[in-house]
Order: C-alpha cells, then sequence, then structure tokens
C-alpha cells in the first residue's frame, strides 16, 4: 500500500493491522501531498492501494494519482480526515470535493477538526453500494442484523450522542470554513508585509485552484524549536504536524528505511509550525502572531 511518510500515523497502523506493507513515497516539498510523479517507480505486483492524504485542509493532486490507479487496478482511498469541504479544481474542467474522487473518502470528526465532535469519530464515503454495504457492515462487527454476521468487523458505530453534536455543528460548517479562509487571507497579507521571505519563512502554498480549507495554516520557518517556544513564551499556542516522519519511527524499523530516504518530508518535519486559524480568531490575534514571529526574528536571529 502506497502512503506518505508525512501524517499522522492512524492509515498506516490500518495498513499494518491487515498484514499490509506501507511503501512510503516522496511528497511535493511545497503542499506536503503525494508527489504524483514518483507513485509509478513504487507499484509492484503486490500493491494493492494508494493512500493520498489531502493534508492540513488542501486536496492531493488527485488527477494524476487517479489515472495510475485505475491504469493499475489499484483502489485509491483518500485521507480526507483534515479537508472536509475542501475541493480539488485543477482548470475548469475539474472541480471535485475531497472525499468523492477515490473509491472511498475517509473523514475525522475528532475535536480538533473543522467539523469536530465531542470526541473520537469519523465517516466514510463511496459512491459504491457494494462498498456502502460493506462498511456498514464492518462496522458493526460486521452483522447484517443482530447476532448474525457475515463477515468479521469492528465496533465502529458513531454513538448517538456525537451524531447529535455534529448535526447541530454541521449547520455552521461553511461559515466557520470561510472565516478560515479568510484568517489565511489575512495572515498571507501580514507575512508579506513584514517581508517574510527576508526570513526564510514560506507561507502555505495553493496549488492550481484549490480551495483550501485550512484545517491548520502551516509555515516553515528556520529554527522551529527555538520560535516555538518564543512564541510559547508571549502567550501564542503553536503546534508541530509532524515531528518525525513515518519511514523513522520504532515501529517500522524493519522495513529498512533510514534518515535521508525521504528528504522532503525530513525537512518538513523540522520546519513546519502550525500557527492559531480557528474561525473565532480576531485579527488583533493575528497581528499579535505575526509582530512577535517579526519580533523574534529581528531580535534573535543575525
Amino acid at each position: 500500500v502506497i502512503p506518505t511518510p508525512f501524517t499522522l500515523f492512524a492509515k498506516h497502523g490500518s495498513i499494518s493491522k491487515v498484514r499490509g506493507k506501507p511503501t512510503f513515497l516522496f511528497i511535493d516539498s511545497q503542499t506536503y501531498n503525494l508527489e504524483p510523479a514518483k507513485i509509478q517507480e513504487r507499484i509492484t505486483s503486490k500493491t494493492k492501494a494508494i493512500i493520498p492524504v489531502h493534508l492540513f485542509g488542501q486536496c492531493a493532486d488527485m488527477e494524476p494519482i487517479k489515472e495510475l490507479a485505475q491504469r493499475y487496478g489499484l483502489w485509491l482511498i483518500e485521507d480526507a480526515a483534515q479537508a472536509i469541504g475542501a475541493d480539488y479544481i485543477k482548470d475548469s474542467s475539474t472541480h471535485q470535493r475531497a472525499g468523492s474522487i477515490g473509491d472511498l473518502g475517509c473523514f475525522s470528526f475528532y475535536p480538533s477538526k473543522n467539523l469536530g465532535g465531542f470526541g473520537d469519530g469519523g465517516m466514510v464515503t463511496t459512491n459504491d453500494d457494494e462498498l456502502a454495504e460493506r462498511i456498514r457492515l464492518l462496522r458493526v462487527h460486521g452483522a447484517g442484523s443482530k447476532y448474525y454476521h457475515q463477515l468479521i468487523g469492528v465496533n465502529s458505530r458513531l454513538d448517538a450522542l456525537q451524531a447529535a453534536i455534529l448535526l447541530v455543528k454541521f449547520r455552521y460548517l461553511e461559515e466557520w470554513t470561510q472565516r478560515r479562509r479568510e484568517n489565511a487571507a489575512y495572515y498571507d497579507r501580514l507575512f508579506e508585509e513584514i517581508d517574510h521571505k527576508a526570513f526564510g519563512i514560506k507561507t502555505p502554498f495553493v496549488q492550481y485552484n484549490n480551495r483550501h480549507i485550512y484545517n491548520q495554516y502551516v509555515i516553515r520557518v528556520p529554527k522551529r524549536d527555538e520560535l516555538r517556544e518564543f512564541l510559547f513564551r508571549e502567550g501564542i499556542g503553536t503546534d508541530i504536524y509532524y515531528p518525525l516522519p513515518l519511514h523513522l519511527q520504532e515501529c517500522y524499523k524493519d522495513l529498512g528505511y533510514e534518515e535521508g530516504d525521504f528528504p522532503h518530508a525530513e525537512r518538513a518535519a523540522k520546519e513546519t509550525l502550525a500557527l492559531p486559524i480557528y474561525p473565532e480568531l480576531t485579527r488583533g490575534q493575528q497581528e499579535y502572531v505575526v509582530s512577535k514571529i517579526e519580533e523574534f526574528f529581528r531580535s534573535f536571529i543575525p
């Protein structure tokens, strides 16, 4: 199975639990998503699926990925956990929503997501009736009716409390998404005003005409860890997605990967920093964040 090394572990754990083997792939240095040009060289007679991640809220470059999946008869499973409401817009003829492009789309309702519940939860989407029925069975221990099991499944039902909360919050999703997009645009403007490139700061790159929904607003900076500590002292919360690429995780030592195998992922793990981007963020708060980042680089970086 072909996943990315720069993402959350969840999908890789799922691959391993069904005795699959993750065959990691290079990421694009700007979007952090799978690099389509590198996929074909990883495909073998044993390859079963490709799992592109729509990282941080932007769709992967799905057109060439889907073409390869169809050519080689592979399952295409979208990890859209961070991308509910994101659109893949390569040109005027290509306008597709995250989770509707592959055979399956997987979403997360973890509280930090743009549409978050009161705890863990998620959703799978598909346009295939047979797959939909199989997923419905798998989520209730493989049972079509109580105590009658056609498959060996899991207990993966969304409980009624989560569903009730999500149904209420769903009404506001588009409004919250628009606020995130506005906040991202304002960050972009503020960083332009401080001449961010002179400090080595890179703001999020939007590929094609994609609709990025900014589950995270992730910048790249030199001295990332020092900057994060400085911002923490100034009362600004940040996060790192993800500090260690998956090909270097201890649990995958047996796969034989080494440092240097996926340089873009490894550099991203050392340089990326997620800034506050939640819908209620005020302009004044954003100005404070960027001013403190400017202060750090002017005061502490020669």
